[in-house]
């Protein structure tokens, strides 16, 4: 329910849908339940060239091709000013800067002339994600450079949004000395539950009886994927049709077709691309036997949840944002970061039945604790506090 009277919030990010990322999900997801809470978030963000079903509070700047990236936009500093500009006549109570790029001086800039709380969400552990595609540099310098520039952003904030105790944990570390609140993203659980594994199963010609094991997420170096292939190399010794399913698309995609080809994995691996949220990838947890997850750099760990509320027991590291969700009666075994370790409690799952079925009850009611619903009153209060409920 809402708490004060509504409020009209500016998001801006340099990463939004068709764009399919954390971030992408995360916004989409907090502008959906504060809207049913009777508050108003405008987004301005990019211009793609695929599209994609806006309402009409989406500002679309123009954009172009980040060099070396065909995934992500650049928005035109011009355009987006004089985007940003036309919505002087909206009065605001809050700017929320999703990401760390243009949108964050075009945020900051806003919320200086506008006389207005500046909130930064920080989603992404820029230190680790930069050591993959900078492999040139020096990792020292890397660390260095990446936190000083979060360090300088985060401190030009009223307020930080992180996802994750140890995400706040690395804010310290990096010596921001803004306020920051813990408030992560929650998941719709209703897109998760009471799905069809079987229609999956058959669209992409998987028996009914082969052992499952599904990631999903970005196919990226960071999400430590090739971690996984090694583990299903070990698991097939024990569990001969053991099958791998990657959902996510990504920068790391050819090389691990090339890695699993390498490890005679072809018929223990199958990549399915991106599949649709609510329909498609929710049909692929319900065919899944167990979900496994080893980013050594994730600042929440969205689809641990999502894979709860499936039903699927869940195998993962607990490493940086992950320690908050996985642990001793939430719907997980907890691994090593090793590849034995993490392989003899898949097998442990796929050959328990009992066991399995009791990880998924305990995953099931988890679940139920981060509601998106619940997460957004979170975050609501925390714009209440941060407004002191100023007269429009």
């Amino acid at each position: 329910m809402m708490s004060g009277r509504p409020l009209r919030i500016l998001y801006i990010s340099d990463v939004y849908f068709p764009r399919v990322n954390g971030v992408s999900t995360s916004i989409e997801t907090f502008r959906k339940e504060l809207a049913a809470l009777g508050h108003e978030i405008v987004l301005v963000a990019p211009a793609y060239p695929a599209l994609y079903a806006d309402n009409a509070d989406t500002v679309r700047v123009p954009s172009w091709q980040v060099p070396g990236d065909p995934e992500d936009r650049a928005m035109h500093w011009r355009k987006l000013r004089e985007a940003t500009r036309g919505l002087n006549a909206r009065r605001f109570d809050i700017v929320h800067v999703q990401t760390p790029f243009l949108a964050h001086y075009a945020g900051m800039k806003l919320a200086r002339e506008w006389q207005l709380p500046c909130v930064i969400t920080y989603h992404t552990l820029f230190e680790e994600y930069l050591g993959h595609y900078l492999p040139m540099v020096p990792r020292r310098a890397v660390r260095y450079a990446a936190r000083a520039f979060s360090r300088s952003q985060c401190n030009s904030a009223d307020l930080v949004i992180v996802p994750s105790t140890a995400m706040r944990e690395t804010m310290q570390r990096y010596g921001v000395t803004a306020r920051v609140e813990i408030v992560p993203t929650g998941i719709p659980l209703d897109d998760f539950a009471n799905r069809d594994g079987a229609r999956f199963r058959a669209q992409y010609g998987i028996a009914a009886e082969t052992p499952v094991l599904l990631f999903v997420g970005r196919v990226a170096f960071e999400k430590n994927i090739e971690f996984l292939l090694r583990v299903v190399d070990r698991v097939r010794h024990a569990v001969r049709d053991v099958l791998l399913v990657v959902s996510g698309e990504g920068p790391a995609l050819a090389s691990l077709r090339r890695a699993a080809a390498d490890a005679g994995l072809r018929d223990h691996v199958r990549f399915v691309g991106y599949l649709d949220r609510p329909t498609v990838l929710a049909d692929c947890y319900a065919a899944a036997d167990v979900f496994v997850f080893a980013s050594r750099t994730e600042t929440q760990g969205l689809v641990l949840l999502e894979a709860m509320a499936a039903g699927l027991p869940v195998v993962s590291t607990a490493v940086m944002g992950t320690r908050d969700i996985v642990g001793p009666g939430r719907g997980a075994l907890v691994a090593e970061d090793d590849e034995d370790d993490f392989a003899a409690k898949v097998v442990t799952l796929l050959r328990n039945p009992d066991l399995k079925r009791n990880v998924a009850g305990e995953g099931i009611e988890y679940a139920r604790t981060w509601s998106a619903a619940a997460t957004a009153v979170r975050l609501q209060e925390t714009y209440l506090g941060l407004t002191g409920q100023r007269p429009r």
